[in-house]
């Protein structure tokens, strides 16, 4: 059974990830800024007080979040961190060559990096501000002239992603591709490739197994 703490611990986990305070993150969502501020979470005679599901769809709304992501946030280990997830490391983050990131055990179902056999690579910003961020490794020509074999890019889950946002997307058979999102409806969406030889993509939500936001690029 979740907890009134976990439920609450989760709001203010998905507000740190998208550089917000809880009132920041009311406010996105259309919500009165103090409906999550700590002295609302306990009523004057002390019981406890949960958010709506309302409350919690229009957050998840705004800031792009699925359940399942909403959910991981509730399920810390002893150790503070999701379960099966890729433990944090001072100043790195997890790596992975993109000829791999298409084989299963590497990433949860949120899209954050999970199991074993990823290698590290150092941050050029504070990590503890970007949770849950990795690297893949751009491996061959088929991104050029972008990005280059060996280019590193540095990808967010979890982040709201909106038209003309590099991405990262990865269908439910395994592939997985770095495009530019032209547009997303409620049923699809629409992808520019890097590579003009590379033509565009349209893919059904239902196919798709994540998508996350390239936030820097090593070039």
């Amino acid at each position: 059974m979740l907890s009134h703490d976990q439920i609450w611990e989760a709001l203010d986990r998905l507000a740190e990830r998208h550089d917000l305070t809880p009132s920041g993150l009311a406010r996105r969502a259309g919500l009165d800024p103090t409906s999550f501020n700590k002295s609302k979470r306990l009523s004057a005679d002390g019981r406890l007080r949960w958010p709506s599901t309302e409350s919690i769809a229009k957050v998840l709304d705004a800031t792009g979040a699925s359940m399942e992501q909403f959910m991981a946030f509730m399920r810390p280990d002893a150790s503070g961190q999701r379960e099966g997830a890729f433990p944090q490391q001072g100043g790195s983050i997890p790596l992975l060559g993109f000829a791999q990131a298409g084989a299963g055990g590497f990433f949860d179902d949120g899209g954050f990096p999970a199991g074993q056999g990823w290698d590290v690579v150092e941050f050029p910003a504070a990590p503890a501000r970007k949770a849950g961020v990795y690297a893949l490794e751009v491996q061959g020509e088929s991104m050029m002239p972008l990005y280059r074999d060996g280019d590193v890019l540095i990808v967010e889950p979890g982040a709201q992603v909106r038209r003309n946002d590099r991405v990262v997307v990865r269908t439910n058979e395994g592939e997985v591709m770095a495009k530019v999102l032209l547009r997303q409806s409620p049923r699809s969406i629409e992808l520019m490739s890097l590579n003009p030889e590379h033509p565009n993509r349209t893919l059904e939500l239902s196919d798709v197994a994540w998508i996350a936001r390239i936030i820097w690029a090593s070039q």
